[in-house]
């Protein structure tokens, strides 16, 4: 059976006719009946679950698109189903972009990174180092797709600027891979140039899809369906007033080290949930490093990776920015990452606070900076946003079986909420 691929146009008609962050067409589901409950799942957010992460409020829409002029585009694709045929599917894989501002390359962000555990790629953070900014999109996808997608980002970028590489300066794009292989025929690199393309040309600044969407429509993290997620934070005008958005893309983590508002929710989710108990923890606690459906003796290591892209308009220079990086990682270890051997773990932040100019006329040009001795209030709020970014993604991801049959559940909402009920969580 064919799904057609899913432009982030469809996917928002879908989101706001439905009220559900899945991608599937409607044509699609009928023929698929297995479909249908999760088509019309509603799943919530953190804040709809009545959990509180950190202290500062959220933005209009909670999403990196807080971050006034960042944009997000997805193409999905989910093709195919029954046993792996290399290069014909099943397909469940996507593309996920972030647009920093209109016209970066001539209105450059400052930008810094930050690598974790490196066993994957985030191509382009080497002049990004050396330059101290970012002057194209970011673009997220899976591991074996990364040159497609670099090369889609390439032609958008010369057919915005048909000097480069001839007159102009050239370009090393950034695209960021998680490996979706588990579900998807990853060999086939189904993620075409156009589709990257589409991808940037349907970006918006407003509310971000999340979940099984985009990049994250073939990614499992702590051995749940996992996927895109995004959060914000709004200062207080005595603090600066300044946002921060986060966008992850989530395939990391094992099923006992999941943690939610401090408590171990993956240790006790397969228990006999009249069981558990918050005082003896250990009485509740099951091992939780089972395989995922189907896939049998392998020699490969599946630690996962996850992708972190931080927005902030609050004016901090290329320094700073890596500063910022390095404390979203407190945010991953808050829902109980450790960054596995195997796991790539990378992130990257800008600012829309300040322009770097291309090619300045003038030897000299100027930026305001941020004190850092008042950059403590944006450390907490990466925190909190990555925190509840990564908890979004899993809120918000659908249940998909994808090749040779692997089906990967979405984490039970109703369990949830009975796992910190019992640990005394005021939940809604």
């Amino acid at each position: 059976m064919h799904y057609p691929r899913l432009k982030q146009g469809v996917q928002i008609y879908l989101f706001s006719l439905l009220g559900v962050g899945w991608a599937w067409t409607v044509p699609a589901a009928l023929a698929n009946p297995s479909a249908t409950q999760d088509l019309v799942e509603s799943r919530p957010h953190v804040k709809d679950l009545g959990i509180v992460i950190g202290r500062y409020a959220q933005g209009e829409m909670n999403a990196i698109t807080d971050v006034q002029g960042v944009k997000v585009g997805h193409v999905t694709i989910h093709n195919g189903e029954g046993d792996l045929q290399v290069g014909q599917g099943p397909v469940r894989t996507g593309v996920t972009v972030v647009i920093p501002r209109e016209d970066v390359w001539h209105h450059k962000v400052p930008a810094g990174a930050f690598v974790l555990n490196g066993t994957g790629e985030m191509t382009g953070l080497a002049w990004i180092a050396e330059a101290g900014f970012l002057e194209y999109p970011i673009a997220l996808t899976n591991t074996l797709n990364v040159p497609r997608v670099a090369d889609g980002i390439m032609s958008w970028m010369i057919r915005r600027y048909p000097d480069i590489g001839i007159t102009d300066d050239t370009l090393t794009p950034v695209v960021a891979e998680c490996d979706d292989s588990r579900l998807n025929d990853s060999q086939g690199r189904h993620v075409s140039p156009e589709d990257v393309v589409h991808a940037l040309e349907t970006a918006t600044i407003g509310p971000v899809p999340e979940g099984s969407v985009g990049a994250g429509t073939g990614m499992v993290s702590y051995q749940f369906k996992g996927g895109i997620g995004t959060a914000s934070r709004v200062l207080p005008l005595k603090e600066g007033g300044y946002r921060v958005g986060v966008l992850v893309n989530a395939n990391h983590g094992r099923r006992h080290e999941l943690t939610i508002a401090g408590v171990p929710v993956g240790q006790v989710y397969n228990t006999d949930l009249a069981t558990i108990s918050p005082k003896n923890p250990a009485e509740s606690t099951v091992a939780a490093l089972g395989k995922l459906p189907g896939e049998g003796h392998q020699r490969r290591q599946d630690s996962g990776s996850i992708i972190i892209i931080i927005a902030t308009d609050a004016p901090l220079d290329a320094r700073q920015l890596a500063r910022l990086s390095r404390r979203a990682t407190i945010g991953l270890a808050r829902t109980g990452s450790i960054s596995h051997h195997g796991s790539g773990d990378f992130v990257l932040a800008f600012s829309t606070g300040n322009v770097i100019p291309h090619y300045p006329e003038q030897r000299t040009f100027f930026m305001a900076h941020l004190a850092d001795t008042h950059i403590n209030p944006l450390i907490q709020a990466t925190v909190e946003a990555t925190e509840e970014a990564i908890l979004n993604a899993l809120l918000q991801a659908t249940t998909v079986t994808g090749r040779d049959g692997r089906r990967v559940e979405a984490i039970s909402i109703e369990k949830l909420r009975t796992i910190l009920s019992a640990y005394g969580r005021p939940i809604q």
